[in-house]
């Protein structure tokens, strides 16, 4: 039996992968499924750059799934974004993957296994604490001092994923050993990705301009709304850029300046990251936004896709 085929456009945060999606999606008749670990979460709206509804031309999936108050994990995200791509495909659409979260597009399209009904035992509870008491930097410190390979390959913010290489450390395993594996990709969809890249100064511009524009369209207001909600509840959602920077504003940690920039500095470190993962991962072609426009780019990969169709088929 033949595998799904997905396509999945990618690349760092303000590359214009929505725009782009859509215009692939609307042009292959399918339909957008995000893959951004932020998005999920119902009212993170301006601080994750989410369509709204009347924004959208195509069908959006993956986004608004859960509360603030919540943590949803990436085996949750896995479970719920196949259900959506394997709906999309029966009904004879193409499902469009797009998003900037690697181990969240891996989730999906490779056959990844995460730990079920990960219960939370005293150990788990005891290095919560720590993380709530003494802030995410000194848990992972501890993460640093006991196992540096693994800490190098987890960012300081990801709680969740330091305390879970701190369990491997007390049961005589690396969380590095395991990640391993992870590269070594085993098909769960036939996934065709495009990068959509930026020369790296026109990146930073492009990111410095969103930052300025989230906080002119209110983001501070928003974060107060979800910080009632329960937002520092969850480990993951509440360590987002944007909103852990807002909430110093808003404790009076930082000032409106100091928070802007702040927001700035933290994403142009992430779309590093982002831009390294994509260098590992490798299955990419890569298209430079600089040099042509969202539609020539939607045309580009809705031709590259006709074309891998036709060469596999029987």
């Amino acid at each position: 039996m033949s595998l799904v085929r997905v396509a999945c456009i990618v690349g760092p945060t303000a590359s214009g992968k929505s725009e782009v999606a859509e215009l692939v999606a609307m042009r292959l008749g399918g339909e957008v499924v995000s893959v951004d670990s932020m998005q999920v979460y119902r009212g993170m709206d301006i601080g994750t750059a989410k369509l709204s509804p009347r924004q959208r031309r195509v069908p959006l999936h993956m986004v608004d799934v859960t509360d603030v108050s919540t943590t949803y994990s990436v085996a949750q995200f896995q479970r719920d974004a196949r259900a959506c791509c394997d709906k999309i495909a029966a009904n004879g659409g193409v499902p469009v993957l797009s998003g900037g979260t690697g181990l969240y597009l891996d989730a999906v399209i490779d056959e990844l296994e995460f730990p079920a009904g990960e219960l939370v035992d005293e150990r788990r509870a005891a290095y919560e604490r720590m993380a709530q008491a003494d802030g995410p930097q000194a848990l992972y410190e501890l993460l640093l001092a006991r196992d540096a390979r693994s800490a190098a390959l987890i960012h300081p913010n990801n709680v969740r994923r330091v305390i879970r290489a701190l369990e491997l450390c007390d049961d005589g395993q690396s969380y590095a050993t395991r990640n391993e594996g992870l590269r070594r990709h085993q098909p769960h969809y036939d996934a065709s990705l495009w990068a959509l890249i930026w020369p790296r100064e026109a990146l930073y511009a492009r990111i410095d301009k969103r930052v300025e524009q989230m906080f002119s369209d209110g983001l501070v207001d928003e974060v107060r709304s979800l910080d009632q909600q329960g937002l520092r509840s969850s480990q993951t959602a509440s360590q987002a850029i944007g909103y852990k920077e807002v909430l110093q504003l808003l404790d009076g940690v930082l000032n409106l300046s100091e928070a802007k920039e702040l927001v700035k500095r933290n994403t142009r470190h992430y779309a590093k990251r982002q831009l390294s993962w994509l260098q590992r991962d490798g299955r990419a072609s890569s298209i430079d936004l600089s040099i042509c426009s969202p539609n020539d780019a939607a045309s580009r990969i809705c031709a590259e896709w006709e074309c891998r169709n036709t060469s596999t088929r029987p």
